[in-house]
């Protein structure tokens, strides 16, 4: 599979939300695609799941409202958790679901490489002479 763009119903499902603007959603999803793909591109499957924390954190709080104040109730954000951009963590799991975020090992075994040994044996596969005490004559 690949890649699929989620649609403003998901990130509505995403949110909790009964109802979004859908122009609007449409709008922050193509936009969080976009930002993604500075990161990877193409986008691979599973990257859903990263647009729509992308636009889901700019559908809730556009503005980025850290701390507001409604009558007796006051509400604090964390600082950066509105407006569209991505996290570390974002980023990471773009890189990993890319299959780019990880260890990885180097074999630096040249294709040519022959594997027969490179000292001198003669045809028996022993050497001329052997050293007193090895049962060799």
């Amino acid at each position: 599979m690949e890649f699929v763009t989620p649609t403003a119903e998901q990130l509505g499902l995403y949110l909790g939300l009964d109802e979004v603007q859908g122009d609007r959603a449409d709008l922050l999803i193509s936009t969080a695609v976009k930002l993604c793909q500075t990161v990877v591109k193409p986008l691979p499957e599973g990257a859903e799941a990263v647009v729509l924390s992308v636009a889901g954190r700019a559908y809730v709080n556009p503005q980025q409202v850290s701390y507001e104040t409604i009558g007796p109730m006051s509400v604090q954000r964390p600082s950066g958790s509105g407006g569209l951009y991505l996290t570390k963590a974002d980023k990471s799991a773009l890189k990993s679901l890319a299959g780019r975020g990880g260890a990885y090992t180097v074999d630096p075994t040249p294709e040519t490489a022959d594997p027969s040994p490179t000292w001198p044996v003669d045809d028996a596969g022993f050497a001329d002479e052997f050293e007193p005490g090895w049962g060799y004559g």
